[in-house]
């Protein structure tokens, strides 16, 4: 049996897809191996299906192509309810629901369309079937577009891929309202078959807020405690930094634009320490700063699933952290292009090719 070449390759993407259903892949193979030469009683026997399904989809692509291994129309008991109905479902759950609801819900649906006698069962099938989710929500921003969003990404990507001569560039942010929870009761540690088990009351000790600077391009990480997210504790910050760094290095500053970043207060006393320049990232896209790469090492490894017994004992341990995450800090692997991390193949090629983000 001939195999259009395009018709190959969407069926063997059906037969790896493992997500689509099992009478779509096996249909699939069944052509794939009738193409290659193999009888009908080996496919089934391959398949696991019998010899009659077999000729069945066969004959059916080598009469139809493609369109051959789609199901038929179906006879069956007629549509309850007419387009009337269903326009008024999707209408309904598209717009505003009565107070004091804040979502509409299938029961909801029902009550309102009850001159219809449809059930909320089958408004929320009807609803599936034309994909309206009126339970979901997805957040969005509403905020106008930054003008300099390419010209500034530009500027901070230029800086993580290699900086100025005589220079240090830091990442500086601040982690604020770390919570200090313990357990009143303590873990029971996993075991085979079983996870570890936490006790869900917990014991409030406070929060902790803690500013950061990495070092780009060694990876290296300070930490300072935050009494309070202002203009004065982050000038006292920059202050400590400008004196830690050799005076003949021009420090170049990777921020957000929170407000205790772009005070009047900070600026002025940037204008008066003149070789710290700051590089701010474009509005709504502080993911942009690496520093926030650190700070989800930090949930993850510290914050997630500790238990801490006081705000001293967070502080500690994020301290602890910082010291071992800097005996083995490296700079870290990032992209602006939005792909997964590579392969060291797959490196290798892209780094052949230019990178039109930065």
């Amino acid at each position: 049996m001939a195999l259009d070449p395009d018709d190959r390759g969407v069926l063997e993407d059906r037969v790896r897809a493992h997500t689509a259903p099992q009478r779509v892949t096996g249909r699939a193979h069944i052509v794939l191996l009738a193409a290659g030469g193999c009888p009908a009683w080996r496919i089934a026997e391959i398949v696991r299906v019998d010899v009659s399904t077999v000729v069945r989809w066969r004959d059916r692509y080598a009469r139809e192509g493609m369109a051959g291994l789609d199901d038929r129309p179906r006879s069956g008991r007629p549509p309850v309810y007419g387009p009337e109905v269903r326009l008024r479902i999707v209408a309904t759950a598209t717009s505003t629901p009565p107070h004091p609801y804040d979502g509409w819900s299938h029961r909801l649906i029902a009550e309102h369309l009850a001159d219809t006698g449809i059930s909320a069962s089958q408004a929320g099938r009807i609803l599936a079937a034309l994909q309206v989710k009126p339970h979901r929500v997805r957040g969005w921003l509403t905020r106008p577009a930054d003008p300099q969003f390419f010209t500034k990404a530009a500027e901070v990507c230029a800086l993580y891929r290699s900086y100025p001569p005589r220079s240090v560039v830091l990442s500086v942010d601040e982690k604020t309202a770390m919570a200090a929870r313990s357990r009143k009761h303590p873990d029971r540690p996993p075991a085979p078959g079983r996870v570890r088990r936490r006790e869900f009351e917990y014991i409030r000790h406070g929060t902790v807020s803690v500013t950061a600077a990495l070092d780009v391009h060694t990876g290296q990480v300070v930490v300072e405690e935050l009494p309070r997210n202002d203009s004065a504790h982050f000038i006292q910050f920059l202050a400590r930094l400008e004196r830690c760094i050799p005076a003949g290095l021009t420090v170049h500053l990777v921020l957000d634009n929170g407000s205790s970043h772009t005070s009047k207060a900070t600026r002025a006393w940037l204008a008066k320490h003149p070789r710290i320049v700051t590089h701010y990232t474009p509005k709504h896209a502080s993911w942009l700063n690496q520093v926030e790469i650190f700070f989800s090492l930090l949930a993850r490894a510290v914050l997630r699933h500790g238990d801490f017994s006081s705000r001293d004992d967070l502080l500690e341990k994020v301290t602890d952290f910082t010291v071992v995450h800097n005996e083995t800090a490296r700079p870290f692997r990032w992209n602006y292009e939005g792909r997964p991390r590579q392969t060291e193949a797959e490196s290798a090629v892209a780094a052949k090719e230019p990178c039109h983000a930065c």
